[in-house]
This record gives C-alpha cells, structure tokens and sequence, in this order.
C-alpha cells in the first residue's frame, strides 16, 4: 500500500463525517524517512486546499499563517518561504507556491498530517470516535513513510494514538514507544500551538527543539 492508495480511504470517510462541499486533506512533505513526522487533529475549510475548485497538491495548514511561525521557529522553513507566507493573504495562495511550500518541508526532512483527514468548515471538536476511524490509516501512514520520531500535538490526538490518557503538561519531553507493524516508533507529545492553544506555541517550540537536539 502507497500513501496514493490511502486517498482513495481518505475521500470515504469525507463523505461520511466531513463536510460535503469539501474535499479531504491529506498530508504532505518528505515521504521517505523523515527526521520528524507532525501529527495535527483535522482540517477545516481555511484550508484553500480543500476547495474542489483546487488542483494543486491537498497537504495540511495551505493558506494559512500562524502554524508556519512554529515551523520557522524551529529552523524547518527557509526565511525567503516563511516571509512570503506572511506577507500574503490566504487566498493569494497559489497552486505552485503550495508546491514551492512542501518542496521546502520536503527539503527540511519533515512530514506534516492529521490524525483525522475529514474537513469541516470550521475548527469544530470531533468525538474521539470519528478520530478513532482514522487511526489505522495513520498507523499505515507511519510504516510507509518510516520517521524517526513522531511529535503529536494536544491531548486528544496524543491519547488516541498512544491508546492512554496523555495530558501534556504532564508529560512535557517524555518518550512514548508504540510499535507499528512490528517496528518500534518513539513518539513524544507536544502542546497544541494553534487556535486557542496559540497561547502555548513557545512550549511546543521549546519541547520540540529538545527532541530535535536528543533524537535527530
């Protein structure tokens, strides 16, 4: 199975708990062992590219702003990338600068997804059950591209993957294995640093450096 192939399961579950007039986003980056999988909740309709008018590649956080300060903190973006984000205005976004945006992920050795693939028109909580149907889809995920370390953001996603109950501000820089298909992976949990976990983005910058500085 290729990550082409779990389009096809990802459009599905779009039909059956994401919003009709949107299409599913899927993931995008380096797809063959990256130094950092990123592992987000859902996508909503800010995302330009889930429009059906888009052609372009449908890879998380397209046409927004305030995720790429994370990024670009961490050393994982180039400056001339990160300035043109945020000069421009969502829908200034452009198919080929969408792909001039992943080709730099590409470059920096990271991969960027989401736990669930249904998009909702806005950042609406999902049940754990609705997340819960993605959950093997993102284990496949994980064994084809093979990261070496795995940093998922917030309680919710955390818990659902790591099958415990996580609070992150408990467990802030602490190593979590799981095995998938027979491998062990590590996995660390990190706040979330958008929306209203804006709030918390220095801690996740910071715990995330650290994992950078002891596992990459």
């Amino acid at each position: 199975m290729t990550l082409e192939d779990l389009k096809v399961k990802y459009d599905k579950l779009q039909k059956k708990y994401g919003a009709k007039e949107l299409d599913s986003i899927y993931n995008g980056g380096c797809t063959e062992n990256p130094d950092i999988c990123f592992v987000f909740m859902n996508p909503t309709g800010r995302n330009i590219a889930s429009s059906k008018e888009w052609k372009g590649i449908k890879a998380p956080w397209i046409g927004t702003k305030n995720i790429w300060d994370l990024f670009y903190s961490l050393n994982l973006m180039d400056e001339n990338i990160y300035n043109k984000i945020k000069s421009i205005k969502g829908n200034e976004w452009t198919e080929a600068f969408a792909e001039e945006v992943y080709n730099d992920v590409k470059k920096h050795k990271y991969f960027i997804t989401n736990l669930g693939k249904c998009t909702q028109t806005d950042a609406r909580e999902l049940p754990n059950k609705v997340f819960k149907q993605y959950l093997e889809l993102l284990r496949k995920e994980i064994e084809i591209i093979n990261p070496k370390v795995i940093i998922l953001f917030g309680n919710q996603v955390s818990s659902i993957v790591l099958d415990r109950k996580i609070s992150v501000s408990q467990c802030r820089k602490k190593l979590f294995t799981s095995e998938v298909n027979k491998k062990e992976y590590k996995f660390y949990s990190v706040y979330y640093p958008v929306g209203n976990g804006r709030i918390n983005i220095d801690k996740s910058i910071e715990d995330i450096k650290w994992v950078i500085k002891n596992e990459i």
